[in-house]
């Protein structure tokens, strides 16, 4: 499906109580909030989750992401974040519209978009479950048909190459369980990138890493060449890297703008519990 448009203008309140307006027009001089729309990557409208004992995860959340467009997804814990992030990547299905690059999310559709979409889980431990580095981030290629394993000569160099770009190269023949919680998050990203994923999903990235692997993969995120949606309790990831920022608060889409705009509003993050 075509889903290219012409270049638009967006304007993103400050606070909104129901589902935002993305399309009114803006100063031109305003750079920091105005997106080159050639593509959507992400549209969503309407939707909402609720879990099956009842508990409602998400209510009535409306958004779009344009394509390479950097989004950071921040709220308090039982915001809905990371359940956002599960029903983009169609893990789970809720009320409301979800399309992937004009793909609807549905069951018809969804190897398709797990083709377009790369989920990063927040415990990486949810994510590793073969024996070696090497296994796991081939584990991706090898279930798309190329190499019947993960020893193919052909896979073997993808999975130097992908671990090379993170740095991470001298693990590929350690266990997957002998690993440092910031040597697994970069192997659970590289078993994601390997497939070379249009839209990258992360859910709370910088969690437990220390400093130093923290500032690596703030400017690794920075220069990603793609389109990024991640949740994180992080503001000063947040800030660093997303172009745009969505508040969540009890389930909601409570306020969108830029970096400055919502970040440096305090008497709306604490209103909404951050």
């Amino acid at each position: 499906m075509d889903n290219r448009e012409e270049t638009a203008e967006i304007k993103r309140p400050k606070a909104a109580t129901g589902s935002p307006s993305l399309e009114s027009s803006i100063p031109a001089e305003d750079e920091t909030a105005t997106i080159a729309m050639a593509a959507t990557a992400v549209e969503v409208k309407g939707l909402s989750y609720t879990f099956p004992d009842g508990t409602v995860a998400i209510q009535d959340v409306s958004f779009t992401v344009a394509e390479k467009e950097k989004v950071a997804i921040i709220g308090p814990n039982g915001a809905g974040k990371s359940t956002l992030l599960l029903l983009l990547n169609g893990l789970l299905r809720g009320q409301g519209l979800v399309k992937i690059a004009g793909l609807e999310v549905c069951r018809r559709n969804v190897k398709a978009i797990r083709l377009k979409t790369g989920l990063v889980f927040q415990d990486p431990d949810d994510q590793l479950f073969m024996p070696t580095v090497l296994d796991d981030v081939a584990f991706g290629l090898c279930l798309r048909g190329l190499g019947r394993n993960g020893q193919s000569e052909q896979v073997v160099e993808k999975v130097k190459d992908r671990l090379k770009e993170l740095r991470a190269e001298h693990l590929i023949n350690r266990s997957t369980m002998r690993l440092s919680l910031g040597e697994k998050r970069k192997v659970a990203l590289a078993g994601v990138l390997i497939t070379e994923p249009e839209i990258l999903l992360l859910d709370e990235p910088t969690s437990g890493l220390d400093p130093a692997a923290k500032r690596w993969l703030e400017d690794y995120l920075l220069g990603l060449d793609r389109t990024l949606i991640m949740t994180t309790h992080d503001l000063e990831l947040a800030r660093k890297v997303a172009r745009r920022i969505i508040l969540m608060s009890g389930g909601r889409l409570v306020a969108e703008g830029g970096p400055e705009e919502i970040l440096d509003n305090r008497e709306l993050l604490e209103a909404s519990g951050l």
